[in-house]
């Protein structure tokens, strides 16, 4: 899957929090955003590379992608 395939609902900047911030952030935003839309994730927490899986897994939202292997770490996340 290419980033073209993406239909970003909407882009968040988590960079500079720390955990649990980010999650709290993904959270509240996620609330705001319909069924089926995505969330773009911006982050340079190296926690959010095991708390936004789980999160996604524990609300029932899907990971679509990620890249966790350059900085700063992005994910792909459609909301359940």
């Amino acid at each position: 899957m290419n980033d073209t395939t993406l239909l970003i609902a909407r882009e968040l900047d988590t960079r500079g929090l720390r955990c649990p911030e980010p999650i709290m952030l993904i959270r509240k935003t996620m609330r705001e955003l319909q069924t089926g839309d995505i969330l773009y994730v911006i982050a340079d927490d190296p926690a959010t590379v095991r708390d936004i899986p789980g999160f996604c897994r524990y609300m029932d939202h899907v990971l679509l992608k990620f890249d966790t292997e350059n900085r700063p770490l992005q994910y792909w996340i459609c909301k359940g």
